[in-house]
C-alpha cells in the first residue's frame, strides 16, 4: 500500500479505481506561416475566440444548475478574459512578429500571463494563473479541434491529474466521478471551490508521487485528512469502507429531514434560509427545503451584462424568484459592488484600500440613477411574493435615512404610474461594520430587521484582510469580540423591535449553532447544500444548559 499526502480541498470519502487524466501536450508545436497567411491566421484566432465564448456560455448554464450562480461566475469571468485587449493584442503581436500559427502564439502569450500571476506574492492571485491557462487551453482546443476522453470511461473512477482547471472540472461526468486528486492546485482555486459545492471529495498538492500511479489501480481518497491510499491493504480497506458507509447513511438521513421543522430538543425554533445569487439557483433552494431566501446577492445581475441591467431585466429576475418561492420570504440585498466585487463598466477609481472605500450602499448613493432603477424593479416585483429589501455596508443612521428617502421617492413614482406594489415590504440592513453593531440599538428603531454579515464583520473587527492568505492565521472567526458583537446585535435588535438573522459563513458553522440559538438568533441563512445539515444540528441541539 502506498500513502500519498496532499491538502484537503473538499471533504468526503471515495473508494474506487484510478483513471489518470492525461492532458494534451503543454507546448504546442511551433508552426511557421508565410507573410500572406498572417491575416487568415488572425481570422482563425477571432473565430476560435467566438467559439470558445460559446463553449463558456454552455458551461456557465451547466454550472448554474449544478453549483449555483455564485460559483458559476468563474465562466462569466473567463468570457470577459477572452475579450481582454492586452491578452489578444499580445497573441496577435506574436503571430505577426514571429510568423507563427495562432495556437502557438496563444500558448506562448497564455504562459507568459499565467507566469506573471503565479509569481505574485498573493495566494489568491497565484490561483488566477490556472484561469489564464484554462482560457488559453480552450482557445488552443478550438484552434486544433482537441477534445479529452473522460466521457469515454467505463464505470466510476477516481481521477488523478497534474492539475485541473474549472472548465475541466465542471465538464466531468458527475455520475462517474468519485473524487479527484491533483499534483498541483490550490485549496482557494476556483476548481477547489467547485469541488466543494459539487460535493466531490478532492485533494490538491499531492506532488510528484502521483506520477507513479497507473490506470486501474484501487485507491481510497480521504478528503478529510488529505490522504490517498493506493492499493490499500485489507485492514485499511475495511476500515475506510465502514467510514464510507457511515457517511452515506448520514446523507440518507439528511434527505429524510425534508419537511421537518427547525426545532431544538428543548423547543427553540429558528428559520433556516438559503443564500443565492440568481433565479438560476431557485431549484437549489426548493430542493434543499429551505424556508426562504435569506440573501439574494443582486450584484450578480450586474456581472451578467456588459452594461447596467435595466429595470425590466431586474424586475423579471426578482419576480421569478418571488413567484417560485410561493410566499416564502426572499431577502434581496441591493447591489454590493466594490472592494473584491468589481464590474468593469462601473469604471470605479482605483483605491488604495477598496475594502474601506466606495462599496455597498455608499456606491448606491454615488450612482443615484442606478440605485433608483434597482429599487423600482424591487418594488414592482414585490407584488408577486414576500419580499424584504436589505442594504449592505451601513455604518451610520443617516445612511438609513438616505436609503429611505430613495424608497419614498420610488414609491411615489410607481403610484403615479399606476404600478402595484407591496407598501409593507420589510426594510433591513446588513450588520457588517463594528460601527453598525455598536449603534444597533439606534438602528433597530429605524428598520425591520438585521442580517449579520459575519465575513466582513470579522474582517473589520479584527483588522484583517480576508483576501490576504498571508495573514490567514489571524482570521479568528470565533474571536470573542466578534461573538460579543453578534450577541449585542441580537439582544438590542429584539429589544427595539427588529428580528435578527445571520447570512455570513458563520451561519453554517455547526460548532456555533448551539450558541446562536442561545443568543436567540431568528434566522440562519446558508448555501442550499448546507440547509439540511444545519437542520439536523438544530434538531440535535439542547439550548438550555
Amino acid at each position: 500500500m502506498q500513502v500519498i499526502q496532499g491538502k484537503s480541498a473538499s471533504k468526503g470519502l471515495a473508494i474506487g479505481k484510478i483513471y489518470c487524466y492525461k492532458k494534451k501536450q503543454e507546448m504546442v508545436e511551433r508552426r511557421y506561416i508565410k507573410d500572406n497567411e498572417i491575416d487568415s491566421e488572425i481570422e482563425r484566432l477571432n473565430e476560435a475566440v467566438k467559439q470558445a465564448k460559446e463553449h463558456l456560455a454552455q458551461l456557465y448554464q451547466k454550472a448554474v444548475k449544478e453549483v449555483g450562480e455564485k460559483d458559476a461566475q468563474v465562466f462569466e469571468i473567463h468570457k470577459m478574459m477572452m475579450d481582454d485587449e492586452d491578452f489578444l493584442d499580445s497573441i496577435i503581436a506574436i503571430i505577426k512578429k514571429e510568423r507563427v500559427a495562432a495556437e502557438y502564439a496563444v500558448s506562448v502569450a497564455g504562459e507568459q500571463m499565467a507566469k506573471s500571476f503565479a509569481e505574485m506574492n498573493d495566494e489568491y492571485m497565484q490561483g488566477r494563473a490556472a484561469d489564464v491557462r484554462d482560457i488559453s487551453d480552450r482557445l488552443i482546443d478550438c484552434l486544433t479541434g482537441y477534445s479529452d476522453d473522460t466521457d469515454n470511461q467505463v464505470g466510476q473512477f477516481i481521477l488523478i491529474a497534474e492539475d485541473l482547471n474549472p472548465s475541466e472540472t465542471i465538464k466531468l461526468d458527475k455520475t462517474k466521478l468519485l473524487a479527484f486528486v491533483t499534483a498541483k492546485g490550490s485549496v482557494s482555486s476556483h476548481t477547489a471551490i467547485l469541488a466543494r459545492n459539487l460535493g466531490i471529495p478532492a485533494i490538491v498538492q499531492a506532488g510528484d508521487d502521483l506520477d507513479k500511479i497507473n490506470d486501474g489501480q484501487m485507491a481510497i481518497v480521504d478528503g478529510y485528512k488529505g490522504n490517498i491510499y493506493v492499493d490499500p491493504d485489507d485492514v485499511t480497506l475495511t476500515t475506510m469502507q465502514k467510514k464510507k458507509n457511515d457517511e452515506d447513511t448520514v446523507k440518507e438521513l439528511l434527505i429524510q429531514l425534508k419537511g421537518k421543522d427547525n426545532v431544538s430538543l428543548d423547543g427553540h425554533r429558528v428559520d433556516i434560509f438559503a443564500n443565492i445569487g440568481s433565479p438560476g439557483e431557485l431549484d437549489l433552494v426548493i430542493n434543499s427545503d429551505a424556508g426562504g431566501v435569506g440573501l439574494f446577492r443582486s450584484e450578480f445581475l450586474y456581472f451578467e451584462t456588459n452594461t447596467y441591467p435595466d429595470e425590466e431585466m431586474q424586475f423579471k429576475a426578482y419576480k421569478t424568484v418571488l413567484e417560485g418561492l410561493k410566499g416564502k420570504k426572499v431577502v434581496i440585498r441591493t447591489m454590493d459592488i466594490g472592494a473584491d466585487k468589481q464590474v468593469d463598466y462601473f469604471n470605479l477609481d482605483k483605491e488604495e484600500n477598496p475594502a474601506l472605500g466606495l462599496r455597498g450602499v455608499r456606491l448606491s448613493f454615488e450612482r443615484p440613477e442606478v440605485f433608483t432603477t434597482q429599487l423600482r424593479a424591487l418594488y414592482r416585483a414585490s407584488a408577486f411574493g414576500n419580499l424584504a429589501i436589505m442594504f449592505p455596508m451601513v455604518a451610520s443612521v443617516w445612511e438609513v435615512h438616505e436609503a429611505k428617502k430613495f424608497i419614498k421617492d420610488v414609491q411615489s413614482e410607481l403610484k403615479k404610474e399606476g404600478h402595484k406594489f407591496d407598501e409593507e415590504v420589510e426594510v433591513g440592513i446588513m450588520i457588517e461594520t463594528p460601527a453598525a453593531a455598536i449603534i444597533c440599538d439606534i438602528l433597530a428603531q429605524e428598520v425591520d430587521f438585521f442580517s449579520i454579515g459575519t465575513n466582513d464583520l470579522t474582517q473589520y473587527t479584527l483588522a484583517v484582510d480576508r483576501q490576504n492568505q498571508k495573514i490567514e492565521r489571524y482570521v479568528d472567526t470565533h474571536h470573542r469580540a466578534v461573538l460579543r458583537l453578534i450577541r449585542e446585535v441580537v439582544e438590542k435588535g429584539h429589544k427595539y423591535g427588529a428580528w435578527v438573522g445571520i447570512c455570513g459563513e458563520l451561519a453554517g458553522d455547526l460548532s456555533l449553532t448551539q450558541e446562536f440559538l442561545r443568543m436567540g438568533v431568528d434566522e440562519l441563512s446558508v448555501s442550499p447544500a448546507k440547509v439540511l445539515e444545519l437542520r439536523r444540528e438544530v434538531r440535535m441541539t439542547r439550548v438550555t444548559k
